[in-house]
């Protein structure tokens, strides 16, 4: 299996709580909204990085209550992470199941 692969099964193993799940996507879509708004607006690219992080890190603290699959997978979750709620979000891992 690859690193990739062993990230992404991690990251889902360490999103199993629909709320956490909830505020992944949300943190996921506050990402690329930073990333869009780079180009137009710093303030709001920084503001969205910082509600990402607090979204991210509250939904492990109150939620799942375990560390961010970032610590046993730095740089290499962010990747895991996007294709996880691109998949749920495009219905593409009810696809690939099937396959």
């Amino acid at each position: 299996m690859s690193l990739f692969q062993d990230a992404k099964e991690h990251f889902i193993a360490s999103h199993q709580h629909p709320i956490n799940q909830a505020l992944h996507h949300t943190t996921n879509i506050l990402a690329i909204t930073a990333i869009v708004m780079l180009f137009s607006n710093w303030k709001i690219s920084v503001f969205c990085l910082v509600l990402s992080q607090i979204f991210a890190w509250g939904g492990h603290a109150v939620f799942e209550k375990n560390k961010p699959a970032f610590f046993k997978y730095p740089g290499i979750t962010i990747l895991a992470s996007f294709a996880w709620s691109f998949e749920n979000w495009f219905g593409l891992r009810q696809i690939l199941a099937k396959s």
